[in-house]
């Protein structure tokens, strides 16, 4: 089959690999219809995440229709179609039950690795390197989806692949930044970033009934869409204004209730913390950019939370410690459980509430695909969201 591979740094290559096949009786097949990219999918292409490995297929938010299933698969079968979350669970552990998928403890065949950085090991992630499990990813004409029954659910009908592959990664994320974080009705959201998972999280906190929305990004046009589509009340380019006295000015100088921080650890910025951060990372002094987590401390108001859904991969610097702990702010953060959340959000695509669909603004197939990352690093053709169709 043909798969979209990492090489290095920057450097994607369509190769011809053999077709995954069934290892353990939990596992399915799926035929790929769509994958997308992903912020976090940066990380490993600008080599900020060392366990990725020449060869390795790259990928973890996509959709498509089973081709074979293992003999202990029972809720799926050949022909279904179905949208497969990005976190691999296996549905039994402590917790699973618990409902906190992303630190499944049975996924991760590499779990030393990760324990050795983290001091424990989380569930594995598909296409996201040695570190999360080694699994193949989604930029593939095939993929393996083990535990199948755990993390791959059907498509209700009449649902367009468009409209639903981003109930596969972005959507859940989103939705869970803004669960998460305890938000109700009347409450003021701040969400700093307005790609795919920050516009979900714009939509998630107007479901939940955030009376404001205030959206932040350096990107006009992402930032009218976050308006048009997502529900944003209120718009700020970090380009153009100081956004903690914006955020001061907007809310009586009190602050957001809730700060999301759906960047991580690529944020771009202003200004000499911005360079400083550029600097220490490139020189792998630093792991991560915390720039937009450093801005939501600052902001977020006294009692308030900080909602963290943008990856972060190890050691940060100059986090003001100092002004959450004395402001009582809680933290909130993780992975995302997909199992948790991708019924539920089906649900809200079925019945019309929302249409993640306007994220795709380019659909290629994987031939394309290092240009297609290119567009996305550098948001040319104001580009959202690519899609391949394999």
């Amino acid at each position: 089959m043909k798969a979209l591979c990492y090489n290095g740094i920057r450097d994607l290559r369509v190769e011809t690999i053999p077709d995954p096949q069934l290892i353990n009786p939990h596992d399915a097949i799926v035929r790929v219809h769509m994958s997308s990219v992903c912020g976090s999918d940066l990380h490993l292409i600008n080599g900020y995440v060392p366990t990725v490995m020449a060869g390795d297929v790259l990928g973890h938010e996509f959709m498509g229709e089973i081709v074979e299933v293992g003999p202990e698969v029972k809720k799926l079968k050949k022909g279904d179609r179905v949208v497969v979350g990005s976190v691999i669970a296996c549905g039994e552990c402590q917790h699973c039950q618990e409902q906190t998928y992303s630190l499944c403890d049975n996924t991760n065949p590499n779990a030393h690795l990760l324990e050795k950085m983290y001091g424990d090991s989380v569930a594995a992630i598909f296409g996201y390197s040695h570190a999360f499990g080694g699994y193949a990813g989604s930029h593939a004409e095939y993929i393996r989806v083990p535990f199948a029954d755990q993390g791959a659910f059907l498509v209700p009908e009449g649902l367009s692949d468009e409209s639903v592959v981003f109930c596969s990664d972005a959507f859940p994320t989103g939705f869970m930044a803004a669960d998460m974080a305890g938000i109700k009705p009347g409450m003021v959201v701040a969400v700093w970033g307005c790609g795919g998972v920050g516009q979900m999280a714009i939509q998630s906190a107007r479901i939940l009934g955030a009376e404001r929305i205030i959206a932040i990004d350096g990107h006009p046009e992402r930032l009218r869409i976050a308006q048009a589509h997502a529900g944003a009340t209120h718009l700020l380019n970090y380009r153009e204004v100081n956004i903690q006295e914006a955020l001061k000015e907007l809310t009586g100088g009190r602050g957001p209730d809730v700060c999301i921080d759906a960047v991580g650890m690529e944020a771009f910025g202003e200004g000499p913390g911005y360079y400083y951060d550029r600097v220490k990372q490139w020189v792998r002094l630093e792991n991560d950019r915390p720039i937009v987590l450093r801005e939501a401390i600052m902001a977020c108001r006294k009692g308030g939370t900080v909602s963290i859904v943008g990856v972060y991969s190890g050691f940060v610097d100059k986090i003001p410690m100092g002004a959450a702990m004395n402001k009582a702010l809680t933290f909130k953060m993780g992975q995302m459980h997909a199992q948790k959340y991708i019924p539920r959000l089906l649900e809200y695509v079925r019945d019309g509430k929302v249409d993640p669909s306007y994220l795709i603004t380019h659909q290629v197939g994987l031939e394309d695909g290092q240009k297609a990352y290119d567009l996305f690093y550098e948001k040319r053709d104001h580009c959202m969201r690519a899609v391949f169709t394999p």
